[in-house]
């Protein structure tokens, strides 16, 4: 039984994750890949059917691959989530958010920047 759940939870998760990716791909500034690498990732754990056709996938499977095998970003995700960093950051300080909670996102957007472009490419 305990089998049982967890595999379902794993499933879940999974089906979440790709929900939401597919979601990203017309949503601007929501990310696909992030959400189709953790579906990977669950599917691993309880649904390897679908963890087999989301490392096949004909746009997005190597990129799932790559970061498996490499921890590899490829350098148009890097400019494209930097800027959308950058972008984020701006409206933020337009916005009117307090600037303590400007300050503390935009820093941690930054290290998250300088983080993904020490990934390897490819």
């Amino acid at each position: 039984m305990r089998r049982i759940v967890s595999s379902l939870l794993w499933r879940a998760l999974a089906a979440l994750s790709v929900g939401l990716g597919f979601i990203g791909i017309f949503v601007p500034g929501l990310p696909t890949v992030p959400f189709l690498l953790l579906a990977a990732w669950a599917a691993g754990h309880g649904w390897p059917a679908l963890e087999t056709w989301l490392l096949n996938h004909p746009r997005w499977g190597a990129s799932i691959r790559a970061w498996r095998t490499r921890g590899a970003v490829p350098r148009r995700a890097k400019w494209a989530a930097s800027l959308m960093m950058a972008l984020s950051a701006v409206l933020m300080g337009i916005s009117g958010a307090p600037r303590l909670l400007t300050l503390g996102v935009a820093l941690l957007m930054l290290a998250v920047a300088v983080w993904l472009w020490r990934r390897p490419e490819g």
